[in-house]
């Protein structure tokens, strides 16, 4: 898709150990906080990197000889991949720009009528790489429009509920920067007050993408039942159904036909939700329209105005539905007497996970039992050269079984909870005039998310606090749900792996007691 001197920039600052700035990890970055000395900032690479096209590469790939790479490590250029070594020389030379500048995070709040306490916030990124007519432009201009709606209706004598926050985030393309600090110098408020985190990024043309805390799954689902959208005239939930529909394997396209809500993405990291749900524990959405292009003006010059509106959302249709979408959301969240949460789809998911985790371990038993085989029969293994002279390896430990009934039970427990306090919350409605007190249940379901966080982390990086969503240790930003047991076993830590098991099934069991509370609450047999 991309020229051959097209250069896609990007951060390459370690931010699975924790995004934001790289020298005041876990507090704000404002004057006189204690700063790290560069060189013990754990997120600065050691390693110079700099960005270059495939045009440029090319010859560099070229230069190096030795036997062939094996298939699977092929690339896409025309030219025959080799593992070296290479006589050719490269001289690199990097100037770096240490400077300490300021960042401008633009926050306009409308104060709560009722509750002005606790805070429905909103977000998008406004620095871009280079042009940034679709990152971060496109779902900046729907903020705005967002906010100037919420103005009209102010004038006309409207006033939420709860306090609306919106925030145009600076630095985000570096390194989450001016998102991360802001969350760290007011993460003792946003614990006590923050109701939820809606975020949006880029914006194009297609379908609606829906990702984030599945305690907000069903509250989205319905948004998105309730939008239009400008293509086809169906309502944006029907669209993104079809596709389904269309593109899943059979048990998806029987899914998607059958269960009442579209399934909604697990975060990982990449954009300004990460410190909101992933260090502080607030329930958050990432939300925006694509799928219909290509993507290759990623992060580079060509993502312009003169792209924008010749390929992508010409006539700015989807930007529009994109305000629909997040404005709704919002005044819905800020104006509901009782949290519009659910848990029955998150115990659910939630339990589904801890399936994928059980399989992952059978796939991890079963794959090094095979391999033993082959070593007892003398097959060498795929990335060996046949050719060359090689001694008998060793067999393989297989991984031990690990005991997940505590996950199980802990899940059990959870789905019987969430059912519970889903009946009784079915049972009386969320209208006023109950005789409920739901500020009491909200307060409690504010707290629903945080307590799938743990205070010490994940292993190996604090700052990373929610125990069930984060980026991956070594995949960037793409997620790696129940991550402390995940990663232990893919990385052969058994012991490890036990003590994550028991970690999760403890905040698992303390969401539940959560929820028993307030179904208690809204219990008036």
């Amino acid at each position: 898709y991309r020229n051959q001197t097209g250069v896609q920039r990007g951060s390459v600052m370690d931010m699975p150990l924790y995004p934001g700035d790289p020298l005041t990890p876990g507090v704000g970055a404002v004057a006189g906080a204690h700063r790290l000395a560069r060189e013990a900032a754990k997120t600065i690479t050691k390693i110079p990197v700099l960005p270059i096209s495939y045009g440029d590469a090319q010859p560099l790939l070229a230069a190096i000889r030795g036997r062939p790479a094996p298939r699977q490590w092929q690339g896409g250029l025309p030219i025959t991949y080799h593992i070296g070594p290479s006589a050719a020389r490269v001289h690199l030379r990097v100037q770096s720009d240490w400077n300490m500048v300021k960042l401008y995070d633009v926050i306009v709040r409308i104060p709560g009528s009722v509750a002005p306490d606790e805070w429905v916030i909103r977000g998008n990124h406004h620095d871009a790489w280079v042009n940034g007519a679709e990152d971060p432009i496109s779902g900046q201009v729907a903020l705005m429009e967002e906010a100037r709606a919420l103005g009209d209706l102010l004038r006309q004598g409207w006033k939420p509920r709860r306090t609306i926050i919106y925030s145009a985030w600076d630095g985000e393309e570096e390194g989450l920067l001016g998102s991360t600090e802001w969350v760290e110098a007011h993460a003792d408020e946003l614990r006590t007050k923050a109701v939820a985190y809606f975020n949006t990024d880029t914006n194009g043309r297609g379908y609606l993408g829906m990702e984030g805390s599945h305690s907000l799954e069903r509250f989205i689902n319905e948004v998105a039942q309730d939008i239009t959208d400008p293509e086809t005239g169906l309502t944006v939930w029907k669209r993104a159904q079809l596709r389904q529909i269309q593109e899943s394997n059979q048990k998806d396209r029987q899914e998607a036909r059958q269960r009442a809500d579209l399934r909604i993405g697990a975060l990982g990291s990449g954009s300004d939700f990460t410190p909101f749900l992933q260090h502080i524990g607030i329930a958050s959405l990432n939300l925006g329209y694509g799928g219909e292009d290509g993507g290759g003006i990623y992060h580079s010059v060509y993502d312009d105005f003169h792209w924008f509106t010749t390929f992508s959302d010409s006539s700015f249709v989807y930007g529009r539905a994109l305000a629909q979408t997040v404005g709704t959301g919002v005044i819905r969240l800020a104006d509901a007497p009782m949290l519009p949460f659910e848990f029955r789809n998150q115990a659910e998911t939630f339990g589904g996970y801890v399936d994928e985790l059980k399989a992952l371990l059978k796939e991890r038993q079963e794959s090094v039992r095979e391999r033993n085989q082959q070593i007892e029969e003398g097959v060498p293994a795929a990335s060996e050269d046949p050719r060359q002279p090689r001694a008998r390896p060793d067999t393989l430990e297989v991984p031990p079984f690990l005991n997940f009934a505590p996950l199980e039970n802990a899940i059990e427990r959870l789905t019987r909870s969430a059912g519970h306090f889903e009946d009784m919350h079915q049972k009386l409605g969320d209208s006023l005039g109950t005789g409920v007190d739901f500020s009491r249940v909200n307060a409690l379901l504010i707290r629903t998310e945080r307590t799938l966080t743990d205070s010490a982390g994940l292993p190996s990086r604090p700052w990373f606090q929610h125990q069930i969503y984060a980026p991956g240790f070594y995949t960037g930003y793409g997620v790696k749900t129940m991550p402390g047991v995940r990663e232990a076993i893919e990385q052969r830590q058994w012991d490890e792996a036990q003590r994550q098991i028991a970690r999760v099934s403890a905040v698992f069991l303390a969401e539940a007691e959560l929820l028993d509370q307030a179904a208690k609450l809204l219990n008036r047999d």
